[in-house]
């Protein structure tokens, strides 16, 4: 009883068959069968190749948020070289708090404002890789995945020695600040605090010794991620005056980036440049230096690195396979459907010449009967 039910269970099973079985002695192979399914192979083969880098390759996803985060600090990471004397020069920051920063993270070193052979032609390749950034955006993307294989971002040093002399101060080292809006700002003088805010020791600084020609090598707001190139890192701007003011307007939008060789939490900027020569006499008032007014986004930018998931790669080979088959299998057989046709019209004497039917003892009847 108990075997009589299996092969009750056994043959139900072989009803629901969906791709019943073909004897072999009715299938019949042909030469244009072959050459379609070779066709088809190489097709599915090529495809499928192809299909396995798409499946490697990552994209980066954005996402926007409000940023939550508003009682930690902001870090500014600053790398300036300066064209004046260290003790001719200071740095700060001024928040919008009436807060001041003072300069104790930061560095004065002095150093030659001229570039070597070597350092020019480093500060070359990358205003070149900072214009194509501006014209083709989707480079960030490259950056962004490949974060701990770029090459370092800030100036190499001289490699070989130097008799000339120490005409510049570099300004570099990180501050922390509140996150608001701020100014940081290098002018003449050491900055010294006040009870109204705070003040500048530039009477002592002849006018004849201002210069404010600067290079940016690096600066960045957040967690330094290395090999990530900032829209500032590269600018040189040479002054035409004594008395010049440079001013960079700064948005600092937070972002969390998420990828498969880094997390980090730093932060992107755009920014907008703006210099004029300080004249009183025209109208142009202000006072001579280096100032970078800079603003934070409310919104977030989260960024993370994607990777088309297994089960998908497997669905798009299966989906490449069945469709070249069933696609090549249709084409095969409507070729076959219309040679068929053509030699049935050809037996049937529709495509014979006059002659042949004649002979054939054809009925048709013809215009000469």
């Amino acid at each position: 009883m108990r075997r009589f039910s299996q092969k009750k269970a056994l043959n139900f099973v072989k009803e629901m068959d969906a791709f019943p079985k073909v004897p072999e002695s009715y299938v019949e192979t042909s030469a244009s069968g072959g050459t379609v399914s070779l066709v088809a192979f190489t097709a599915m083969a090529l495809l499928a190749f192809f299909e396995f880098f798409v499946y490697r390759d990552t994209w980066m996803k954005y996402e926007y948020e409000v940023d939550k985060d508003f009682s930690s600090k902001l870090r500014i990471n600053i790398d300036i070289t300066v064209a004046m004397r260290c003790q001719f020069v200071g740095a700060d920051v001024l928040d919008l708090a009436e807060t001041m920063v003072a300069s104790e993270g930061l560095q004065y070193e002095p150093v030659v404002f001229e570039l070597s052979p070597q350092q020019r032609q480093w500060h070359r390749n990358l205003l070149v890789v900072q214009n194509q950034l501006r014209e083709e955006h989707s480079l960030q993307d490259v950056l962004y995945k490949s974060v701990l294989r770029g090459g370092p971002t800030a100036l190499p040093p001289r490699s070989e020695g130097h008799d000339q002399p120490l005409n510049a101060c570099r300004i570099h080292g990180h501050l922390y600040v509140n996150k608001v809006a701020g100014n940081f700002h290098i002018t003449v003088g050491k900055a010294i605090p006040h009870p109204r805010g705070h003040a500048h020791l530039a009477a002592l600084v002849s006018h004849e010794t201002y210069n404010f020609s600067h290079r940016i090598d690096h600066l960045s707001f957040g967690e330094e991620v290395p090999g990530i190139l900032n829209p500032l890192d590269g600018t040189e701007k040479v002054c035409t005056d004594h008395n010049q003011m440079f001013q960079y307007f700064i948005t600092v939008v937070p972002t969390k980036l998420e990828t498969y060789k880094v997390s980090a939490d730093t932060h992107q900027y755009s920014v907008t440049e703006r210099e004029r020569v300080i004249n009183h006499a025209t109208g142009s008032h202000g006072v001579s230096g280096i100032f970078m007014k800079y603003d934070l986004s409310s919104l977030m930018v989260r960024v993370t690195e994607q990777h088309m998931p297994l089960w998908q790669f497997l669905v798009r080979l299966c989906g490449i396979v069945g469709g070249i088959f069933s696609t090549t299998g249709m084409l095969h057989n409507l070729v076959g459907f219309c040679v068929d046709v053509v030699c049935c019209r050809f037996k049937l004497g529709v495509y014979k010449p006059k002659e042949v039917r004649e002979c054939t003892g054809s009925n048709i009847s013809t215009p000469e009967d």
